[in-house]
């Protein structure tokens, strides 16, 4: 028997579906060394990056995947990666 998980069927439904369970590493963002260049926020395929009312950035884990994409985006390192404990 073939058990299915959710699928993601269309552009943005992930909003529909938090998918921060699918992580195996979780980014950590520094907002110390943060210079605010909004790479991680403009190249996080699933808008799980936004900007707080201070102007910081912060990670919604309930939809961040795990990519990694804003850590290697990053000019200034502020970006780690830990392996993600279930």
């Amino acid at each position: 028997m073939v058990t299915i998980a959710a699928i993601i069927y269309e552009p943005g439904n992930s909003i529909k579906n938090k998918t921060g369970t699918w992580r195996t590493f979780k980014p950590i963002l520094d907002i110390e060394k943060c210079v605010k260049c909004e790479n991680c926020y403009i190249f996080c395929p699933e808008g799980a990056i936004q900007e707080d009312e201070n102007g910081n950035f912060k990670i919604d884990y309930d939809y961040c995947k795990g990519c990694l994409i804003c850590m290697n985006e990053c000019p200034v390192n502020a970006i780690t990666k830990v392996r993600e404990e279930k």
